[in-house]
């Protein structure tokens, strides 16, 4: 039947027989399209900001209601004196000295540096200190982080449930 017919007859049977075709679901790309969905929204599913945790600081509670804001995070325990997880100067050193703390300022700066060329203006910090540490110790730190120009700082504490 296909050799009497015109060309053009040939050609719109041949394309009527490939629509007929019934075209096959790609599963695997369908499960990897699933799967990449999956990851992100269990990604970003979470709306709160956590702090690192220390397990070597213990925090103090507080019925504060406000989350905390994405910053620098400057961890103080008994012994150490941390920024962003790294060990800048020791307790007994900060309190030893003069009010601004050296190695912790050097720090600062470094990292005001690094964010001023990622082109971040603010300059936030989060203190995670723990409460047994003495206040002189926190308001050398503060000292040292306005210093630094690090004028927004926060304190990072536990939230306990409000007595009503």
């Amino acid at each position: 039947m296909l050799a009497m017919a015109s060309r053009r007859a040939q050609r719109m049977e041949r394309r009527h027989e490939r629509s007929r075709k019934i075209m096959g679901l790609s599963l695997v790309s369908l499960m990897d399209i699933f799967t990449i969905l999956v990851f992100f929204l269990l990604v970003n599913s979470s709306n709160t900001e956590a702090l690192p945790g220390a397990k070597s600081v213990r925090l103090p509670e507080s019925i504060a209601e406000k989350d905390p804001k994405p910053a620098l995070v400057v961890t103080v325990n008994d012994q150490d004196i941390l920024v962003q997880g790294r060990k800048v100067a020791s307790v007994g050193q900060a309190l030893g000295g003069d009010l601004i703390i050296g190695p912790l300022k050097e720090e600062l700066d470094y990292q005001s540096r690094r964010a001023r060329g990622k082109g971040e203006k603010a300059h936030k910090v989060t203190i995670m200190g723990d409460k047994e540490i003495p206040y002189s110790l926190l308001k050398r730190i503060m000292l040292t982080c306005v210093r630094a120009k690090y004028e927004n700082i926060s304190l990072a504490v536990l939230r306990r449930e409000s007595r009503s």
